[in-house]
């Protein structure tokens, strides 16, 4: 891939399918992925008023463990901090919640304000709006098992919403998986009369997979919930979310938000550019992706195999 320099390059959604493939083809993995990709999608409206319906978060964050290596700011991917199976928290609280994912884009995404991934903050504010926040928030594991998060994970976070009492649902992900992951649990709670919206920054795998609702932000993977270090911009983003549970006419709506993440729209010319890297850059990356990759297929077994 030759680094783009139109302004189609800068102005247009970032192809994070094609980057993706071209980034680990680059890396000599030469069987490309295959991304979920449904024409249609299920689309349940508001079974009650907003103001009268009880919304929960889903996320992909992993909520930090100092125990596990480094998860902030600066740090490199970290295999070690990822979650195999599905978690809930309280959203009475406020956890400190870590996106510690293989791709998002770390030269640009900010790690160090939450609310650009976890939008729970901002829903409070907006609380006036709904009738209740649901007790419980929800972490959805990033599988690249499609079949995984279908037929195991969907399911239970789906009876963990019911156990609250949830009707509406936003979901929030992070890396290129990540956006798979859930449009697939959003797919699930769907066909399960549960209103869903994604907040979402790779337009095209949440599209190619059918979700129900998308909030597209043009963000680096990694702060799809709104501008880093701005609640306003965060809070802005959350009403377009509970506007598009209100309003989205039928399934597979799409809404751009006007958020910006920066006047310099270069950050999207170098996200995984395999073709900007040397040949020692591209064999330390393969040997760092191998070790990454043998350690979460480690812990994954250990994790499941223990269930």
């Amino acid at each position: 891939m030759q680094r783009p320099q139109s302004d189609a390059a800068l102005t247009e959604p970032v192809g994070y399918m094609r980057r993706t493939r071209d980034w680990y083809l680059g890396l000599g993995y030469d069987t490309p992925y295959e991304w979920a990709h449904n024409p249609d999608a299920p689309f349940a409206p508001l079974t009650l008023p907003l103001a009268e319906s009880t919304v929960t978060l889903i996320t992909t964050a992993v909520p930090y463990d100092p125990a596990k290596g480094p998860q902030g700011q600066g740090a490199p991917y970290n295999s070690a901090a990822k979650f195999y199976e599905v978690y809930s928290l309280p959203t009475a609280t406020d956890p400190d919640l870590r996106i510690a994912h293989v791709g998002i884009d770390r030269e640009n995404a900010d790690m160090t304000d939450q609310g650009a991934w976890f939008p729970l903050a901002a829903l409070r504010q907006a609380a006036a709006r709904i009738g209740w926040i649901a007790p419980r928030f929800h972490g959805a594991p990033t599988n690249r098992s499609q079949r995984h998060t279908m037929e195991v994970d969907a399911p239970e976070i789906l009876a963990r919403c019911r156990e609250d009492g949830v009707t509406a649902a936003i979901l929030v992900p992070n890396c290129p998986v990540c956006h798979q992951t859930v449009t697939l649990v959003a797919r699930h709670l769907e066909e399960n009369g549960i209103s869903t919206v994604i907040m979402g920054a790779a337009k095209d795998i949440v599209e190619h997979a059918g979700a129900p609702r998308l909030l597209f932000s043009d963000m680096p993977l990694g702060n799809a919930a709104g501008r880093p270090n701005d609640p306003d911009s965060q809070l802005r983003n959350v009403h377009r979310a509970l506007d598009m549970l209100e309003r989205a006419p039928g399934p597979r709506t799409t809404m751009h938000s006007p958020e910006t993440f920066s006047p310099d729209m270069g950050w999207k010319l170098d996200y995984s550019n395999i073709h900007s890297r040397t040949p020692d850059e591209v064999a330390v990356l393969r040997a760092e992706a191998e070790s990454a990759r043998l350690t979460a297929r480690q812990i994954r077994a250990e994790t499941l195999g223990a269930s």
